[in-house]
């Protein structure tokens, strides 16, 4: 009989150089100085330690030691002795401890989170958080077992394959154990015992009439259960469902079009980190099915089997992937082999999981040499090798030229793209697909990450890019909807992110150490207002949000009036008096005269929702972003004479001008000259470069900065100004 023993409670814990303090697991050392963007984040190796009795074992029974997460290396010594080391912080690993043990036993587990050369990830935009941030247990079992220690791997291990046409399933179920004792095997009501060979067991089933884990819409899970004649148990849920990728349709589920529409996340949360419970898993998922997205992906690691539970359970279409991110290491080959080893044997009874993701922006940090391609090559060919059953992705940065050998390695692909955030303009993210399915219409491509940071604090009635507004949040996620509902092939579409997350190298848009991308706060205690967006796209539950409740004091006279429904009519009130009374689809737009403090209302069917607003004299300064430094506005409406060359012109304008041409290009050199990084970077792709063109010399200055002084700005648009079209 399997015992496994919960082993949270009662340790010890000390940085270098301090008292040791007690502890219960899950914890992380990061989980206040991680988010605050401060010097005072802290990566090394630290120490967990805890004594326990020995416990009885009988018959021969071995007792492992199940570590879920410890990020991002791990030293695991039982009484002086050493009995395991593991590279990678978001697996589980376990180790044999029986023959170690003592009357009085002292364990120390050493968990290391500090920079090196080899562990991934080592570069990226999140916090790398340190400690024992997952649960750890005492599994103790019979002499003759299944197998706990090769890649902390469950032992049993379920492939359905799917006949729509004939309604059934052949389901074959492996198991590994120590020694040749006879294994029985239930799934559906049916039993088999097999004799294994070699450790390694194997039997089929068919499922008649078969019940489908069918996505939001009806996951349905069967269980399959393996015994051994000592005792030994191990059980796992499945569910049977046919997956498919199309060039044109996109994404296929059990035969139907199923268009994947969702969001991102990443495990933690403010004051927590990421030593993440069941309450917080829970309550996440809560949060996504609200929204009423179908898909999550899964970003930048192995995530805790508790989520992947809950994402078979509610019908989530899931993304895993390793953390091989944006900087390739040449001594980090084996690391990310391992990773993505330990990814794919751990969770590849998980329905939910439809794609295995190689890597993530791996050109952000250089170009693809022919070492990063040998990586993805081997990546590649090892999930092939390990699950023959669903496809390899890779998530692209968005200068990656298109045309890359990367981006044939793996079978299906994702572009993360911020036109809009980080540089050009929304539309550029429409002719960037539009461009890239003409050229390479047999290749199957969905939009990965896309985002724009917002400040619930900052609020505008002219928003614009880069001003970390609520406000611009919704200007942005109302085209890139647009974008992608009028572009049915993207086979997923992933919002970069649902939740704010900690990045400890971030001070910006009013916050320290946090990514602001998220629909909803770090704290999960506000959704902002693009949230109620995309459940107006997504969710049928009825529901009207009217935007703006942040925005109290407006300076305008009129104002509008923005609400989100998935109803078709909304009518506002002022005050009790009826405004106006619209259809519209999800987004309706009212004006809305002001003259003190105002009670809005509005009101579809039984669904209702209000704010207050106030007419002040001036614009508030709290709402507004006050960037150091930089440039906001340069000019003035006559700063531009008709029919003349401006900075108002796209860079492929410009430079298609002989004089015009001219001017930019100097501007260019002498960039180049004092920023040679920025230089030689965009010299040698060809992809940024067509981008660069089809932006104005406006936005490339504004997003230039401090580098650029307002008196070079304007000298550069008089000059251009004297140039007639």
């Amino acid at each position: 009989m399997r015992k496994v023993i919960p082993f949270n409670d009662g340790w010890l814990f000390a940085k270098p150089g301090q008292e040791l303090e007690p502890v219960t697991l899950p914890h992380t050392w990061n989980a206040v100085d991680g988010q605050d963007g401060g010097n005072d984040y802290w990566r090394g190796t630290a120490v967990y330690r805890k004594s326990f009795a020995r416990p009885e074992l009988q018959d021969g029974e071995r007792m492992f030691i199940e570590c879920r997460g410890a990020a991002m290396t791990a030293a695991v010594e039982l009484n002086g002795t050493q009995i395991a080391h593991h590279e990678g912080g978001y697996s589980t690993f376990r180790a044999d401890m029986t023959d170690f043990l003592q009357e009085d036993n002292q364990l120390v587990i050493a968990v290391d989170n500090s920079e090196n050369d080899r562990v991934y990830p080592q570069k990226a935009d999140f916090t790398f958080y340190g400690g024992l941030y997952r649960d750890v247990d005492l599994v103790i079992v019979p002499a003759v077992h299944f197998e706990l220690l090769k890649d902390g791997a469950p032992g049993i291990k379920v492939t359905p394959v799917v006949d729509l046409e004939k309604m059934m399933a052949s389901v074959t179920v492996e198991t590994w154990q120590t020694g040749e004792s006879p294994v029985t095997f239930h799934v559906a009501g049916q039993t088999q015992t097999a004799v294994p060979v070699g450790g390694h067991a194997q039997v089929e089933f068919t499922i008649e009439s078969v019940h489908l884990w069918d996505g939001t819409e009806g996951p349905f899970l069967y269980t399959a259960a393996a015994k051994l004649d000592s005792g030994d148990e191990v059980s796992t849920r499945f569910g049977c469902r046919k997956i498919e990728f199309d060039p044109e349709k996109g994404f296929l589920l059990n035969g139907r079009i199923y268009p994947l529409r969702g969001v991102s996340r990443h495990q933690d949360r403010a004051g927590l980190g990421n030593a993440l419970t069941m309450k917080e898993h829970r309550e996440d998922m809560e949060i996504i099915r609200e929204i009423g997205a179908n898909t999550v992906r899964l970003a930048h690691y192995q995530h805790a089997q508790e989520f992947y539970d809950l994402c078979d359970e509610y019908g989530l279409i899931v993304w895993a992937e390793i953390p091989y991110i944006t900087q390739h290491m040449p001594n980090g080959r084996d690391n990310a082999l391992s990773q993505m080893r330990e990814l794919v044997t751990q969770c590849y009874n998980h329905p939910s999981i439809v794609c295995w993701g190689l890597s993530n922006e791996i050109t952000a940090g250089g170009p693809a040499d022919e070492d990063v391609v040998e990586d993805h090559r081997l990546l590649n060919d090892l999930c092939h090798k390990l699950d023959s059953t669903r496809p390899t992705a890779m998530a692209h940065v968005f200068m990656l030229e298109t045309d890359s050998p990367l981006i044939e390695i793996a079978d299906i692909g994702s572009y993360n793209l911020y036109f809009g955030w980080y540089l050009g303009g929304l539309s550029q993210n429409d002719s960037f697909f539009d461009e890239y399915h003409a050229k390479f219409p047999n290749r199957v491509i969905g939009f990965s990450e896309y985002g724009a940071d917002a400040n619930p604090q900052f609020q505008s009635a002219a928003p614009e890019r880069g001003d970390y507004s609520e406000s611009y949040q919704c200007v942005y996620h109302e085209h890139i909807l647009r974008c992608i509902e009028q572009r049915p092939y993207l086979w997923a579409t992933h919002v970069w992110n649902l939740f704010d997350f900690a990045a400890d190298g971030r001070d910006e848009g009013g916050k320290h150490g946090v990514n602001q991308k998220g629909l909803v706060t770090f704290d999960r205690k506000l959704k902002k207002d693009a949230f109620y967006l995309y459940k107006a796209a997504w969710s049928s539950d009825p529901f009207v949000h009217i935007c703006g409740r942040r925005y109290i004091n407006r300076a305008k006279a009129d104002t509008e009036i923005r609400v989100y429904s998935n109803q078709p009519v909304i009518e506002l009130y002022l005050d009790g008096v009826l405004v106006s009374k619209k259809e519209a689809d999800r987004v309706f737009t009212f004006r809305v005269p002001i003259t003190g403090e105002h009670m809005i209302r509005a009101v579809s069917g039984g669904c209702e929702d209000s704010i207050t607003i106030k007419k002040v004299d001036k614009a508030d300064p709290a709402y507004q972003f006050a960037q150091k430094g930089g440039i906001v506005n340069w000019f003035d409406k006559d700063d531009f004479k008709e029919g003349y060359f401006s900075i108002r012109d796209t860079m492929g304008t410009l430079l298609a001008h002989p004089e015009a041409g001219k001017i930019v290009g100097a501007l260019m050199a002498q960039a180049s000259a004092s920023r040679g990084d920025v230089a030689k970077s965009t010299s040698g792709n060809a992809n940024l470069q067509r981008m660069m063109a089809g932006m104005s010399l406006q936005s490339l200055l504004k997003q230039a900065g401090n580098a650029v002084k307002p008196e070079q700005v304007k000298a550069l648009n008089s000059a251009l100004q004297r140039i007639a079209k």
